[in-house]
């Protein structure tokens, strides 16, 4: 692996095909109505779609970091806290751009100077993160990722007695997202 060229700034670039998300094939649909619909037509809800928010920041030198940026707000929006968060669901475009958001969300200087924020948000616990493997290990099927990530917090919260989901994402241009899943009782 540490023969691969990288893909982008040649010849110092980190990004390699060992180190990013595969395209893959893939569809998806959700089906998303109120909870009272879907009862009355006889479907049972896997999760509730509590609140989201969308970010863009500067694209030069912030492009993939959306997670960082969508998190605290959609927290906040939610009037949650990381520590109510029972599962994380992160695209993982590449693994620096991972690895980028985590010493973002660990810095206060970050939080201070780029987002205007007095504290770090905090890194989500490794043991609560992408527990069924992420875009670097599954692949990244275009059109399909954010359903498999909603898919797959809610299909953990069931599995695991969960309540809350958080799944964040960036996006093309230096957008980002995150949403807040809970789980529907059983």
């Amino acid at each position: 692996m540490a023969k691969l060229k990288p893909a982008f700034i040649k010849p110092y670039g980190t990004v390699t095909a060992a180190n990013s998300s595969f395209l893959t094939d893939g569809a998806s649909a959700m089906l998303i109505m109120a909870e009272e619909k879907a009862l009355a037509m006889g479907y049972k809800p896997k999760a509730y779609l509590r609140d989201f928010m969308y970010v863009s920041q500067d694209p030069k030198d912030q492009l993939l970091l959306g997670p960082t940026y969508a998190t605290p707000k959609v927290l906040e929006k939610a009037g949650l806290t990381m520590n109510d968060i029972d599962a994380f669901e992160f695209h993982e475009a590449f693994s620096g751009q991972i690895l980028a958001n985590f010493k973002a969300m660990d810095s206060d200087w970050f939080a201070e100077n780029y987002m205007g924020r007095k504290t770090k948000v905090g890194l989500p616990p490794l043991e609560k993160f992408n527990n069924w493997g992420g875009s670097l290990s599954l692949g990244h099927p275009f059109g399909a990722t954010g359903c498999r990530l909603v898919m797959a917090a809610a299909n953990r919260l069931r599995k695991e007695g969960g309540q809350y989901g958080l799944v964040a994402a960036c996006a093309a241009g230096g957008q980002g997202h995150a949403m807040i899943v809970e789980a529907y009782p059983k």
